[in-house]
């Protein structure tokens, strides 16, 4: 267990409590004829509060916990999980979980991390950051929020709301290789959603800002100002003729690319062979000039984490060089699958940063793709995984002499995300921080944009 995981006396157990019943887990599963086996203990607590017009709308408090084990009779596994931290209550979700195991065929990929693997040093990566934030204080901030977004012009009518939100954890997890670890964590919020209305037109917009400290938001009033702004500028929206012309998603929906790549990539796709990069590594994927690297030890990353969900250690990689997957991602199970190593992402990806250099300012973008189609909103779920076919709704603006004109609604993006990856020429340095993925605006070179 690391010195770093001291928890608050905010939870609801001290994680000296949380260790005690992991090891107690551990003990009990090994005694009723498990060779192996694994728990996860959680505890966690948030406040939302969500004003509408001013007015206090809701205030939300919740306090979670959580316990699953997973045990091995050989190559055979089970699993159970219990809200309940009542003896009685961890002896039956073991009990449940041998259970399951006593009746599952055996899998030669099931079975704990590799030993060796596992993470033996916990560097304090600035994770959790209490917010001592009254309720009182959270209705004033969201309520200076949404004013600043009705501020912005009056043909801010109507709003679905502004929030602020804080989010606190901790957790253990431990392992029958006498690994032990756990840590807390911090996660907040301010959001606000606006709509704008110009004769018998409305348009929505939002903003919001994310992030482990709260010092590290953005003002509450800046959110309000830009969600009031991102909606105004969508009055007046128009349909457009189908064209094939450059696409720009905005650094918010840019980040979705990246997501399908991860997805493409990661164990799950790879060995179902339900991946359209399959067999990618050492390929060109990207552009040549792109980079991705993982850096799961960030200070105050939304994604750092010193070990993965299995207890394996985190490292930064290069993931793409140069336009070359270097990497998958891979836990134990998907690793083994594959004949490969685990790359210690069970549980996902760690602070994946995807850079080309400097990067542009924003409107050397809209100069770079002179006339096209900037996208701030995308729509459905229309991406093949197997084949890369790409097809979703969007919204945004129509450029022209790397200039904006008039925003544009009803439209349909399609491509192959295979030619989309490769088809990026451009990045921006407008990168936003709201997850474990980060990247500016793409320039996406050419794409079908079908209109009404």
């Amino acid at each position: 267990m690391n010195d770093n995981a001291k928890s608050s006396p905010r939870f609801s157990y001290p994680s000296e409590v949380l260790q005690k019943i992991a090891r107690d887990v551990l003990d009990q599963a090994r005694k009723s004829g498990a060779t192996a086996c694994e728990t996860d203990i959680s505890d966690a607590f948030g406040q939302n509060v969500t004003v509408r017009r001013g007015e206090v709308e809701t205030i939300e408090y919740n306090r979670d916990k959580g316990l699953s084990v997973t045990v091995y009779i050989g190559q055979k596994r089970g699993h159970a999980s219990t809200s309940d931290f009542a003896p009685e209550a961890i002896s039956a979700a073991v009990a449940a979980a041998l259970s399951i195991a006593g009746h599952t065929a055996a899998d030669d990929c099931a079975g704990l991390a590799d030993a060796d693997l596992l993470a033996r040093e916990f560097p304090d990566l600035d994770l959790y950051f209490p917010w001592d934030l009254p309720v009182e204080r959270a209705i004033e901030l969201a309520q200076s929020c949404e004013a600043a977004a009705f501020a912005v012009d009056k043909r801010i009518t109507n709003s679905e709301g502004a929030s602020v939100s804080l989010s606190e954890s901790q957790f253990v997890y431990a392992n029958s290789l006498g690994f032990m670890g756990g840590y807390p964590g911090s996660r907040h919020s301010i959001s606000c959603a606006v709509i704008a209305s110009e004769d018998d037109t409305m348009q929505r917009d939002y903003w919001y800002s994310v992030a482990r400290d709260a010092a590290d938001l953005e003002q509450a009033d800046s959110v309000g100002r830009k969600a009031g702004a991102r909606s105004v500028a969508r009055l007046g929206a128009r349909k457009i003729a189908t064209c094939e012309v450059p696409v720009l998603f905005e650094a918010p929906v840019a980040v979705s690319l990246i997501g399908h790549f991860v997805g493409a990539v990661s164990g799950g796709s790879l060995y179902r062979q339900s991946s359209f990069l399959m067999d990618s590594i050492g390929k060109q994927v990207f552009a040549p000039d792109i980079q991705i690297r993982e850096l799961p030890h960030l200070k105050k990353g939304l994604a750092s984490e010193p070990f993965d969900n299995e207890g394996v250690a985190t490292h930064e990689r290069k993931v793409v060089e140069n336009g070359v997957v270097q990497g998958y991602f891979l836990g134990s199970y998907s690793a083994r699958k594959l004949g490969l190593r685990t790359t210690g992402n069970a549980g996902g990806n760690h602070n994946l940063i995807l850079d080309n250099g400097a990067g542009l300012e924003f409107s050397a973008l809209l100069k770079k793709m002179g006339k096209g189609v900037l996208v701030t909103e995308l729509l459905g779920q229309g991406v093949n995984p197997v084949t890369g076919d790409y097809s979703r709704g969007a919204a945004g603006y129509w450029v022209e002499d790397g200039e904006i004109r008039h925003a544009v609604e009803e439209i349909t993006i399609a491509g192959n995300l295979k030619n989309m990856l490769r088809g990026i020429s451009a990045v921006g340095n407008d990168v936003i921080v709201r997850g474990s993925k980060q990247c500016g605006s793409l320039l996406i070179d050419r794409m079908t944009v079908a209109g009404g």
